[in-house]
């Protein structure tokens, strides 16, 4: 299938939302963003690359936002950026550098807000994976080779963490049907029917903007 559109996934820990990604990539010979997008934001914006995984989709709990955003504008050599905490930065970098690899053409690009950054793009899919709790103890569990009760831990300091994060910068709440274009549970339709049913929301979405450009011409 022809493709021009830009993936973005949210992913409760444990949903299998990343090997979504991949392999979702994978069959539209296209790249997946993850932690790549760290290496690439730290070298785009000049900031150390630890400071981008030590405040990886990490909430903040020190300044407004407005005031990050407003900051957004006036790019990272300004005053205002370099007083700015460092959360504030990585996470301003991390928009820029959505913003710069969606504009180099279709991609999937997992966390990391990315259906807000992209907001603004008609070509962009956003899309939630999610599961059963009691499923996703089991393969972080295994994945990790962790006690139950620890794999259930993680999940949910994960989870917390992943939404106060999203819930913040974003003005939506994370994990809401109604904050994706498509929410999918990984516990029923397994890896290979989360990427099918995406393709085909791919499909249409795209079908949908060719039919809107040729009426708009």
């Amino acid at each position: 299938m022809t493709n021009h559109t830009v993936i973005t996934i949210g992913r409760q820990l444990g949903s299998g939302g990343k090997e979504v990604g991949l392999q979702l990539a994978e069959e539209l010979g296209i790249k997946c963003y993850d932690k790549e997008l760290l290496e690439r934001a730290a070298k785009d914006s000049g900031l150390c690359q630890e400071l981008f995984e030590n405040n990886d989709e990490k909430p903040t709990n020190s300044f407004l936002y407005s005031l990050v955003m407003d900051t957004y504008s006036f790019g990272y050599s300004s005053a205002a950026f370099a007083d700015m905490p460092i959360n504030h930065k990585v996470f301003l970098a991390q928009f820029d550098t959505i913003k710069n690899i969606a504009k180099e053409g279709p991609c999937v690009i997992v966390g990391r807000c990315a259906d807000y950054a992209l907001s603004e793009f008609d070509n962009m899919l956003s899309v939630f994976v999610h599961a059963d709790l009691e499923k996703r103890i089991r393969r972080v569990a295994r994945k990790n080779e962790l006690t139950d009760a620890t794999a259930k831990d993680r999940i949910q300091k994960t989870d917390k963490r992943r939404a106060s994060y999203y819930n913040y910068y974003t003005s939506k709440k994370w994990g809401d049907a109604a904050s994706y274009n498509l929410s999918l549970d990984s516990g029923v339709l397994g890896i290979d029917g989360c990427v099918q049913m995406i393709k085909k929301a791919i499909e249409i979405k795209e079908e949908r903007l060719a039919k809107n450009n040729r009426e708009v011409k």
